[in-house]
């Protein structure tokens, strides 16, 4: 099912036209950085700037699935507005985080406008991901070092670099038909034990164990895990549990897909 942001605004009647386009600039900006991958302190820090540069106080709510902003006009207090939207499905996207904090940034040393901002926040909106071929093609490599690094040969690394390509591949087929992100976490572990588990029948390198292990580390959650340590630091705690269930939830699906295909080759000795 397609998950879309869904806004809620909620506005003071006494709040003017520009109030309410800042606070819809702020809200889509936060939002976005949420969703590609920024920590709470990060989000907070790159559009309460950009408020003080134009003259308005921020208050910010975030949580996993939302975030809310509140602005006041420092030279009118009466002008509040306040806006709320849902976030979509988060993912990661470090242009679009490093982007987003130097226009931040331009804002308060270049005082630039409203009109420019939103300009340049719609060109760094449409930033595309990587190609394709290169994600699969550097989670391959990156699973083939792993297993260098962990003591296999280069049989067994290349054993490790099919499989986490093959897995890297059904993960994107799954979410590009738009099916929930476990399930494409679950099948791609599937995918990538059931060829690295081949290393284990057939012996194709002197290690086939680290095969095993370090073929399907390209799942790992990272970034959420690593966000919520820092929102936890940073005293955010409600999203700091959410990022922390939630990565922890991506872990058990790793797992059960590892199970899965390990019962199915009947590799009892890992």
């Amino acid at each position: 099912m397609r998950n879309e942001a869904i806004p809620l605004q909620i506005s003071d009647e006494h709040a003017s036209a520009s109030a309410c386009r800042v606070a819809d600039l702020l809200l889509d900006i936060g939002t976005v950085l949420l969703v590609s991958g920024a920590h709470s302190g990060r989000v907070t820090r790159n559009i309460e700037r950009v408020a003080r540069a134009w003259g308005y106080g921020l208050e910010i709510f975030i949580t996993f699935t939302g975030l809310m902003v509140s602005i006041k006009n420092e030279a009118d207090p009466s002008e509040r507005v306040a806006r709320f939207r849902r976030a979509p499905l988060h993912g990661v996207h470090f242009g679009i985080l490093t982007e987003a904090s130097l226009l931040t940034w331009r804002v308060v040393e270049e005082n630039l406008g409203i009109d420019e901002v939103e300009d340049r926040w719609a060109e760094i909106r449409r930033m595309p991901h990587h190609p394709r071929w290169a994600v699969l093609g550097g989670v391959g490599v990156a699973c083939a070092c792993l297993c260098l690094l962990a003591g296999g040969d280069w049989r067994n690394a290349g054993v490790a670099l099919v499989a986490a390509v093959c897995g890297m591949f059904v993960r994107q087929e799954v979410l590009r038909k738009r099916f929930n992100p476990m399930i494409a976490f679950m099948l791609a572990s599937f995918t990538t034990t059931l060829i690295a588990g081949l290393d284990m029948l057939y012996q194709f390198g002197a290690s086939p164990e680290k095969t095993l292990a370090t073929a399907v580390l390209y799942l790992i959650p990272g970034v959420p895990l690593i966000n919520c340590a820092i929102d936890l630091i940073e005293g955010h705690i409600p999203t700091a549990i959410a990022r922390g269930v939630y990565g922890g939830f991506i872990l058990l699906c790793i797992s059960v897909g590892m199970s899965l295909s390990i019962i199915l080759l009947g590799i009892h000795n890992f």
